[in-house]
């Protein structure tokens, strides 16, 4: 699993560090489920933020469980739904929507089908409109997505030179 100092080295020292689990608690209470840790961990350390004018993280204490709710809901309409290799929601198997980019791409993580099952990532390309799995955590596939390797979300053109990133306000 990839971890936040691989993410810090490549996007730089994070600002919001975030240590009250609380915003956490109340939005997996809501949905029934527990994040991953590595999603967690990211998202506490850097909050809500847009990596390379590019892709939007958010953070349950700012934006999350408001995009959260929206997306679900938007992903469960019966148009949307075709779209998805399964249910958008928080049951086993199912997709939750996690983070967006500029590009037209949603990113979701998949909920293990048992507890003992990593998290994976999927991602939505609403041009295609296609999906791809991705085989990996929220951390690896981010960390992929930082060095500029193709994980359906790139980042080649828009951060040439490194990694960067700015809060969302």
């Amino acid at each position: 699993m990839a971890t936040l100092s691989e993410v810090e080295a490549l996007l730089g020292e994070p600002r919001f560090n975030w240590s009250d689990p609380a915003p956490w608690d109340e939005m997996e209470r809501e949905f029934g489920i527990e994040f991953p840790a590595d999603f967690r961990e990211i998202v506490n350390a850097y909050g809500s933020v847009r990596i390379n004018r590019q892709l939007y993280l958010d953070h349950p204490a700012g934006h999350l469980g408001k995009e959260v709710r929206g997306d679900l809901e938007m992903w469960q309409e019966e148009d949307m739904a075709k779209f998805l290799p399964a249910p958008a929601g928080a049951g086993p198997g199912e997709l939750m929507p996690v983070a967006s980019a500029t590009t037209g791409e949603a990113v979701f993580l998949r909920v293990p089908e048992d507890p003992s099952s990593p998290w994976r990532v999927v991602v939505h390309e609403f041009d295609s409109p296609a999906w791809t799995l991705h085989e990996m955590t929220f951390g690896e596939w981010l960390l992929a997505y930082l060095r500029g390797e193709d994980v359906t979300v790139c980042s080649r053109n828009l951060a040439p030179d490194r990694p960067f990133y700015e809060p969302r306000s």
